[in-house]
Order: C-alpha cells, then structure tokens, then sequence
C-alpha cells in the first residue's frame, strides 16, 4: 500500500477497505472566545468585520456548540483565550493529533501562516503536553507553513489523511508528517482563496461518505476525492460560500452538526441517513470560521 504523498488519482493504488481502521476521537478541545473579535484581514470573509463581533453572541453560540457535543457524549477539554489572539478560538488550526496502533497519542504542532497567529500554538501545545501526548515539530527550515486540521483531516474512522494545501499549509509538510505517521496522505490544492482551508471545503462525514465544494479543488483533486469515497454530497454554493456549509463535522459519523440556514445542503444530507444538528455561529462566520474550526477531536 502506498504510504507517499498522494497528488494523482494514478498514484492511488488501494481501496478504503484495505485501509486499517482507526478509533474516533472521544473528545473535543475547545479555546475560550474570551478575546475573540476581527481585529485585521486575513483571509476574504474578514473584509469589512473589524470591531463587528457581538461578543455576548459569540459566547452563547460557542457554548451552545460545546453543549451540543457534550449532549452527543463526548469529553469536553477548554483552554482559556488569551489577549492579542483573537482566532485562537479556531482550535482546530494549531494542531494534529493522532493515535496509532498501540493507542499512543501523538500530537503534530502547527507553523502559522500568518504572523498574527504564530503565538496561539505555545498554548494548545502546553496542553497536549499536559494530557500525555508525544509531541511531534515540523522542520521550519523545511516546512514554511501548517495549519493543523484546518487543513489536515483524517478520513473518519480510518488511517487515511487528506490534506489541503496552498495558502494556509504548504506540500511539504505532508512530507515530514508522512514520516511521523507512516499513513497515506492524498494532498488536495486549493485553487479560490475564499476556501482557504481544507476544513472550508470537504468534510469527512463517515468512512464512506464526505461534504464537499467541488468548486475549490482543482480537476486531479475532484478525481481523487471520487476514486475513494464512495458516497460523495455537494454543498450548494451560496451555501459553501456565505455559510460555511463544509465547516460541518460529524463527530460520531451520524450527527452532522451545521450553520443554520444551509438547507439545499441539509436536504441532501437528511435524505443520506444523517441527523442535522443546525447551530447559528454568524459571529464566527465574521472572522471566516463556523463549527469544523470551532473545536479539535481528539482522543483522551
């Protein structure tokens, strides 16, 4: 089986069946919006929100979210936000966890992209270092940026990782965490700079199923996606856009927790089998985020 960085649907030489399965995570980690706000621009969906995040709002909607999870039944870890971070709350973006054969926990700290971010990684990190994980760095000389599961994303209940790159992650950290892992990575480039991130434009719903805006893949990346996943659902793209429609997760490969309000996607997805959870997180929407970047899976 091909353990190499994947970016041809000609390279892939194996089935999801052939795969060795991996436990879902049983909890989430969750960073406090204490601080958070859109305080510059980063990416396009922060364009004209600076100084607009209702902050009583955003508390409700992330503690409805953090709720919603914990009535799904899983632990629920916070860390506290801190000044001069506002996307800290985006948990998913400064880490990598992951557990192996031997049910070890691993844990791959991220290099951000921009400078704005750079700081909130010490602070997921003294966490992870606290739970037990065995922590694993990427070379700075040889990876310039990754954004952690922003945009790498384990395929649900398997050994497989999908992971986007070009403007938050770069390819060559898929090289380095390949080595960590000994797993399969098929590496997806992100062509429209709205989809930014992995995690904007495909979810992992269950081993056979995932959610996801075709139009922010190149042609190479649309083949390999289909080649592997038997049960594929696209979001419509107003929704994808403006909503964040492939910012859902499904943490237990049933519920798929969404904005509110993507209802041609949520069709689509009730028609599957899949119980939707619709939550409103417009705050968050604000800085270019919803529920995917919201919380970090992990095993604990």
């Amino acid at each position: 089986m091909n353990s190499s960085i994947i970016t041809k649907v000609s390279e892939i030489n194996f089935d999801l069946s052939e795969l060795s399965d991996m436990s879902l995570p049983d909890s989430v980690l969750m960073v406090k919006p204490d601080h958070f706000s859109v305080d510059y621009v980063i990416n396009p969906h922060m364009e004209g929100n600076i100084g607009k995040v209702d902050k009583e709002k955003a508390w409700l909607q992330w503690e409805e979210l953090r709720n919603t999870f914990r009535h799904l039944g899983f632990g629920i870890h916070s860390v506290e936000g801190q000044q001069g971070l506002p996307d800290m709350v985006f948990s998913a973006n400064q880490s990598l966890p992951y557990i192996d054969e031997r049910q070890k926990k691993h844990v791959v700290m991220s290099i951000m992209h921009s400078e704005q971010r750079k700081e909130e990684v010490p602070f997921l990190e003294q966490w992870y270092r606290q739970h037990g994980y065995q922590m694993e760095y990427l070379d700075p000389d040889r990876t310039p940026d990754f954004e952690g599961m922003g945009d790498a994303i384990w395929h649900s209940g398997k050994k497989l990782l999908w992971g986007g790159y070009g403007y938050r992650s770069s390819l060559e950290a898929y090289e380095q965490i390949r080595q960590f892992f000994d797993v399969p990575i098929i590496a997806l480039e992100l062509r429209q700079d709205d989809f930014y991130h992995l995690d904007t434009c495909f979810s992992s719903l269950n081993a056979d199923s995932a959610l996801i805006y075709p139009g922010a893949f190149t042609d190479e990346g649309l083949k390999m996606i289909n080649k592997l996943v038997p049960n594929i659902y696209e979001a419509d793209e107003e929704e994808a856009r403006s909503l964040f429609a492939c910012n859902a997760a499904c943490p237990d490969g049933k519920h798929v927790i969404i904005q509110r309000g993507c209802k041609k996607t949520t069709k689509k997805l009730s028609k599957a089998g899949f119980e939707i959870i619709e939550l409103d997180t417009s705050e968050y929407l604000k800085s270019g985020g919803s529920v995917f970047c919201m919380k970090i899976m992990l095993w604990t």
